[in-house]
Parts: structure tokens; C-alpha cells; sequence
């Protein structure tokens, strides 16, 4: 045996009974190490985090207080439901970056029996918005117009959504779910080195949005800094009148004038926008991945059809064989992703308002067309590719958290402000951020957003409609039981984390924690680079890939934080959290 062998057999042999007990449900390998490279410098994992088990229940979340209160629901009797609508509302105020009221988001559901239910509660474009409303008079976009300040909100979903979740299949009393989230808004919640650096990095905008606020600004003047308290006493008073009144406690009275009163000088959201906000159950992405069942978001979420895409796309390959992140198995992924992303700028939108081919783009008769111009000597050149043909048509902070109870109903909900604490603009008298998903519509034909995604005239802006976005939170299926639950935030690099993370467990014989932990990479077809994490191509896969013609880009800023659960044969739950935030798993 070659000695740059022996650590890695060394290694093996010290996880071997984790990995005889986690590893059996999906798949055939032995260990991780089969899945490493003979490089001995490859170093495919952000992090020797280890999972979470448990028998009764499990959340899966952004943060250990928001994770706690959900199993806490669960312990009482509650339902995936109910812990959901529990920890989004916590999510809301300990997580005031991504977590929120003033956001909007989708959730996948899937009951004990094997019923799949979506929800979208995205948010909605005012009633006074119209497609031109960013450019100026030359016709071009103003810069961050759409993404700070008060033009840049959308109507927000969140609790619309998590009422009607709640009043179709939530168990616990309403007013018992929202009442840990204002425990922690009046007693206060103690800031993390990431949260506390958050808060500081943003103060100037802030300020700059808000003249003469003091939220979210430490009393003193002075920067926040790991162990203080944050105390939210106008969070609370909205959260209470949301616990007695339920939707109509925000959409309605009191919060609805607040809200409408911050957006009347400089926004365009009014008390009418929020009185008709509704949310929409639509019907589920439901489509196979060689004996697997993948259950994911529709439009207007883009990340089920790209999903879906994605995974038929590299189906024929032998992914396994040619091992986690070798040459060919980027390269395939790769170049699916450059014909998903042109797709999903040509063709999605609000299927309310733009006809989406969904079962067209998903089918492998159309993939199999999308693929003809492949080829494994040289890289596709993005500006080739444009949007497929189909015959007859028409022409970045963000929260997930997976939920599996007792008796195996789980939850995937994805929700976002769209950037980090959203467009900076906080309801006075409210104390919540709003989002600036506004952003996330084609505030021109072919100008990116802020996450460099390109758009087209089925993304426009409309009055009423939601803007298209990348969230996919995703439930799998193995012979008719429940195997995993995955989503992440990460912008345009959602989709792509989620594909990566579901293929290595499927196909590269990971536990749920290590496929969270592994490191990542992204193309988005424009601008035509592939991203990755630092360490996560060894230098062979690099030469390799860049013979072929690809341009690559390693990143130091990390991609994606999945918060997912894997059904073990036996039942056992594993929560995978990732280690790039204060994701935490808790369960028991």
C-alpha cells in the first residue's frame, strides 16, 4: 500500500460504525473515502461537522433558538406544520437578516400519507408598480433603485402564507405558535459573532434609509459585538397582534397603517396592496430522478423546473463511477447548468400572468434537444446558448428550514428578504425589515440583477404579480418513503446548491451532514465563469476543466448554508446544518 494512502484508511477506519449506521438507506458505497480523490491535498469538505440524530422529530434551521422552539412544538404534539409556522415567526426575529414578516417565500409539503401540497406566499409587485419604474428618462436603470429603499419592497407574504399553512393543516392552537417568537422579541436574544457583525456592516445604510432610527443600533453608539442582547419591544407588540388576529393582524389595523404610512412618501405600497395580499397553493413539481421521487416548488419559484432540469440533464452519466467533483462529473453539471439558467431567463415568471411549459421543459424528450450541442473536448460558449425552442410559446439573503415530525410529515420552506436585511427600510413602530424582492423581477430585458441574473419580458414587472425567484425547497422519495429534506439560501446559487447536495447523497454516498458540509460550485450561464469554494476542485480537475476552455473563479466568500434531514432505514433522523452560519440542528 502507497503511504499518501494510509491517512485516508486511517480516517475511514475511524468513522467506519457512523458510517455503517448512517450510510445504508441510498446507495451502495462504504465510506466517504471512496468518493475522494488520490489527490491527498483534495480537501473536499468546509467543515468535520458531524450530524444530528434523532427518533420522534427534527428542525433543521439558520438558528439554534429558532431550531429549539421548533422541536419544542413538536415535543407538545405539534405537527411539521405547526413547528414550521413556530420557527418562522422566531426566524423573524432572531435571524432579522434573512428571517422576517416583511418578507415572502414558498413551502413543500409532504403528509404522512405521501401527499404533496406547495404554497407560494412570494411577494407581490405593488398596484402602482409598472416595467418601467426603475429606468430613468433615457431609458436606463437607475442603480440601486431596486434594491434600497423603500421603492425596492414588494408586498410581503410571510404571514399570509404561514396562516393559511396553519388553518389547512397546523394542529396547536395559532396563538400557542406564535408565542415563542415574543418571548424572544421582548426578552431579547444574545447576538453571535456572525449576527453581530451583520448588524455593524450595515448601520450606514441603515441610517442612510432610515434618518434618526435607533433600531437595530446598540444604545451607546458602539458596534455590537458578540454576547450582547438584542431587544425587539415593537417586534413583540406586531407579533402579538398577529397572535390574536392572525393575518388580518398585519394585513389589517394598526401594523397595515404603519406600514403604509413608512412607504407613503417614498414607496408605493398601501393599505389596498396589503388588504388584497393573498397567498396561493399551486400544484407541486412531481417528477422522477432514476428511483427517486423529487417533490419541488413550481413557478413562481424558478428552482423546481431548473431542479428538475438539472438532475434529467446529468441522468445518463455515471457520476458515481467518475467520483465527487472529478473533471467530468463538473463538467456535465456544468454545462447543465449554462442551458437551465438561459431556460429559466427566457421562459419563467408568475404562471398567473406568463403561460410557463413546465411539464415541456421538465420532459427528457425537450432536455435531450438542450443537449445536443455538448460536447466533453471543449467548453459551451454561453453567448451560443440562448433560451430552447419550444414550439407554440410566446416569448441574495435568504433562510431555509426543513421540518420532519413523529409520524413523518415534513416541511421545506424557503423565505427571504431577497438581500441581506432587504432594502434597509424599517416600519416604524413595527421594527421589521423589508425586502427589496423588487430586485428579483427584469427591471430591464437583459440587465442583470444583483445576483447577476439576466431576465426577459416573462419576468417584467405588473402590477399584482410576483416576482420570479430561485428558492427550491425540495422533498425526496425513495420507494414511496419520505428520504430527505433540503433547500439553502444563496441568491441564483440556490438551485445549484441543491443539486450538488442532493446528488452527493444519491450518487456520491454521503451522510446529509457531510453533503451540507462539502464544499461547492456555481455557473449560472451569465456571466460565463464557473465559481467555486476554495478547495473544492483539486489542481488536476482545474487543469483539466481549464484545457477545455471553462473560466475558472475560487471564491473565498462561501455558497449556500443547507439546513436538510435525511430518513435513515431504520427511521432515524439525521439533521445536516451548515457550518458556513449559526445553522443548527436540534431534534429528539
Amino acid at each position: 500500500m502507497k503511504k499518501r494512502h494510509l491517512p485516508f484508511l486511517l480516517l475511514a477506519l475511524a468513522c467506519l460504525p457512523c458510517l455503517l449506521y448512517a450510510q445504508q438507506p441510498v446507495r451502495e458505497s462504504k465510506g466517504f473515502y471512496q468518493f475522494l480523490t488520490d489527490d491527498p491535498n483534495q480537501k473536499p469538505f468546509i467543515s468535520d461537522r458531524e450530524g444530528i440524530f434523532a427518533a420522534n422529530g427534527m428542525v433543521a434551521s439558520a438558528h439554534p433558538d429558532a431550531s429549539r422552539v421548533g422541536v419544542e412544538v413538536l415535543k407538545k404534539g405539534g405537527n411539521a406544520v405547526d413547528a414550521a409556522v413556530a420557527v418562522k415567526f422566531a426566524l423573524a426575529v432572531v435571524h432579522p437578516s434573512a428571517g422576517n414578516i416583511g418578507g415572502g417565500g414558498f413551502m413543500v409539503y409532504r403528509d404522512k400519507d405521501g401527499q404533496n401540497y406547495t404554497l407560494d406566499f412570494r411577494e407581490k409587485a405593488p398596484l402602482k408598480s409598472d416595467k418601467d419604474m426603475y429606468l430613468d428618462e433615457n431609458g436606463d436603470v437607475v442603480p440601486r433603485l431596486s434594491t434600497l429603499g423603500h421603492l425596492a419592497s414588494g408586498v410581503p407574504g410571510s404571514v399570509a402564507g404561514m396562516a393559511e399553512a396553519h388553518r389547512r393543516f397546523g394542529k396547536l392552537p395559532w396563538r400557542e405558535l406564535l408565542q415563542p417568537a415574543i418571548d424572544l422579541a421582548e426578552q431579547g436574544t444574545i447576538q453571535t459573532e456572525r449576527e453581530a457583525r451583520g448588524l455593524n456592516a450595515i448601520k450606514e445604510s441603515v441610517q442612510q434609509v432610515n434618518p434618526g432610527t435607533t433600531y437595530f443600533l446598540r444604545p451607546d453608539g458602539q458596534p455590537w459585538k458578540a454576547g450582547d442582547t438584542l431587544r425587539q419591544p415593537d417586534l413583540a407588540q406586531v407579533l402579538r397582534r398577529i397572535q390574536r388576529q392572525g393575518a388580518k393582524g398585519f394585513y389589517r389595523g394598526k401594523v397595515a397603517r404603519l406600514l403604509a404610512a413608512e412607504m407613503k412618501s417614498k414607496g408605493i405600497i398601501t393599505k389596498k396592496d396589503l388588504k388584497s395580499y393573498e397567498a396561493k397553493w399551486r400544484e407541486p413539481i412531481v417528477g422522477d430522478y432514476k428511483n427517486y421521487r423529487i417533490i419541488t416548488m413550481p413557478p413562481t419559484s424558478s428552482g423546481g423546473v431548473a431542479l428538475m432540469q438539472l438532475l434529467r440533464l446529468v441522468e445518463p452519466y455515471p457520476l458515481k463511477r467518475w467520483g465527487w467533483n472529478a473533471d467530468s462529473t463538473v463538467q456535465v453539471m456544468v454545462e447543465a447548468e449554462r442551458r437551465v439558467y438561459a431556460d429559466r431567463a427566457k421562459f419563467l415568471g408568475d404562471p398567473d400572468f406568463v403561460d410557463v411549459p413546465v411539464q415541456k421543459l421538465i420532459s427528457r424528450e425537450y432536455l435531450h434537444e438542450r443537449w445536443q450541442d455538448f460536447s466533453f473536448a471543449a467548453a459551451t460558449d454561453s453567448k451560443a446558448v440562448s433560451g430552447g425552442a419550444i414550439p407554440g410559446y410566446e416569448s441574495l439573503e435568504t433562510t431555509h428550514y426543513s421540518v420532519v415530525d413523529k409520524d413523518g410529515n415534513a416541511v421545506s420552506i424557503t423565505t427571504t428578504l431577497n438581500g441581506g436585511y432587504g432594502s434597509k427600510v424599517i416600519v416604524k413602530g413595527g421594527g421589521f425589515f423589508m425586502n427589496n424582492e423588487m430586485d428579483d423581477f427584469s427591471v430591464k430585458p437583459g440587465v442583470p440583477n444583483m445576483f447577476g441574473l439576466i431576465g426577459n419580458k416573462a419576468n417584467a414587472i405588473a402590477p399584482a404579480k410576483r416576482m420570479l425567484s430561485s428558492m427550491t425547497p425540495t422533498i425526496v422519495e425513495k420507494d414511496g418513503k419520505l428520504l430527505m429534506v433540503v433547500g439553502t439560501p444563496g441568491g441564483s446559487t440556490i438551485i445549484t446548491s441543491v443539486y450538488q447536495t442532493i446528488l452527493n447523497v444519491l450518487e456520491h454516498g454521503m451522510t446529509m451532514q457531510q453533503a451540507v458540509n462539502a464544499l461547492k460550485f456555481h455557473h449560472q450561464w451569465l456571466p460565463d465563469k464557473t465559481v467555486f469554494e476554495q478547495g473544492a476542485f483539486t489542481e488536476n480537475t482545474i487543469n483539466k476543466l481549464q484545457g477545455r476552455g471553462y473560466l475558472l473563479e475560487m471564491q473565498r466568500n462561501t455558497i449556500g448554508r443547507m439546513d436538510c434531514i435525511l430518513v435513515l432505514p431504520d427511521g432515524t433522523l439525521e439533521g445536516g446544518s451548515d457550518p458556513r452560519g449559526d445553522d443548527t440542528s436540534v431534534g429528539y
